[in-house]
């Protein structure tokens, strides 16, 4: 009996090493790098984007699955999670990049003095608090300005060249994106004010406020809708669209995605080209550069897009001078 025990202890000891030889062999091999990925957009509306990011870290030898692990988060305009998710972030990876959001670039600075982060920001990052300057950040982020709000009073502008006889635009503002809610409220009132343009401010952070705040544009007459840019909105392009073509009303937003739902036109910073630079950055940051060195890029590359489809479909037509300025026209 007593041998037949000592027999069962043998097997379980031998079992165990057995089982321990994989992990103790893995153990030998150097822990992939994970980089946090964080986005205000659903997964679905940022495929591209994400294409554009691995693209960028590839340029720099980092291939996901070989010797880098991404982490995608995607927020869906869920803002209210970034203080938990940060706070995971921080104690896991080697890199936050979070291109294309200003709330996650600022939660993700609130959460770490330390963890580098590469952000994507559409106003100036010095005024937002995350770099001491541009050309030297002097601590854990660097990224990219995309000038989400300057091109604010450009994109007003391509509106009213489209309907030159609207009085009254309506701007939809997603009050739960504080950063660009605000800048929005800044800079639109007096952009539209320089071309003899009134506006009226609506707030949705939901897919029923969105439709609420149709039905106020509807009842209070405006003639056309600008959509201060947000990755909420994004994903929710397909909606806009439908209701601004069941409205019959002119539309502009901030990025190409919109016009691609059947959106009537879009002009900024080229999106994709931003998320490849972000990804450039994290790599040159898992191979030891400092984000304090690494002068903070600024957009230089916009596109301006126009869908001639939905244009007539609501009734209008698109004047030569407008088609001729277009990047891309949908036809």
């Amino acid at each position: 009996m007593a041998s037949h025990i000592r027999r069962r202890k043998f097997l379980a000891t031998l079992g165990g090493a057995a089982a321990a030889l994989p992990f103790a062999a893995r153990a030998q091999q150097p822990a992939m790098p994970i980089v946090g990925f964080v986005n205000g957009r659903s997964a679905e509306g940022s495929v591209r984007q994400a294409a554009a990011f691995r693209k960028g870290l590839n340029e720099t030898g980092y291939v996901e699955g070989q010797n880098l692990i991404v982490e995608y988060h995607w927020l869906d305009g869920q803002y209210d999670r970034l203080p938990t998710l940060m706070a995971d972030l921080v104690r896991r990876v080697a890199v936050i990049a979070t291109p294309g959001s200003n709330p996650a670039s600022l939660a993700a600075k609130t959460a770490t003095a330390t963890v580098p982060i590469v952000f994507g920001v559409g106003e100036d990052p010095v005024k937002l608090g995350l770099v001491a300057s541009l050309a030297r950040p002097g601590g854990n982020a660097t990224g990219i300005n995309f000038f989400g709000h300057e091109v604010a009073a450009k994109r007003l502008g391509l509106l009213h060249e489209l309907v030159p006889k609207a009085v009254r635009i309506a701007v939809l503002v997603n009050p739960a994106n504080a950063p660009s809610a605000e800048a929005a409220l800044r800079a639109i009132p007096d952009a539209a004010r320089a071309i003899g343009l009134q506006t009226q401010f609506l707030k949705a952070s939901t897919s029923e406020e969105i439709e609420a705040a149709f039905a106020t544009l509807l009842r209070d007459r405006a003639d056309a809708l600008f959509v201060a840019g947000d990755g909420f909105f994004v994903s929710r392009r397909v909606q806009l669209a439908t209701l601004t073509a069941r409205h019959a009303i002119p539309a502009i937003y901030s990025v190409r995605e919109y016009v691609e739902a059947g959106g009537l036109m879009s002009y900024g910073a080229d999106d994709l080209e931003r998320f490849r630079q972000a990804g450039i950055y994290t790599g040159q940051i898992l191979k030891g550069a400092k984000p304090a060195d690494l002068p903070v890029m600024q957009s230089t590359k916009f596109e301006f897009v126009i869908n001639l489809v939905t244009a007539r479909a609501v009734g209008l037509e698109v004047p030569p001078t407008l088609l001729a300025r277009a990047d891309e026209v949908i036809e």
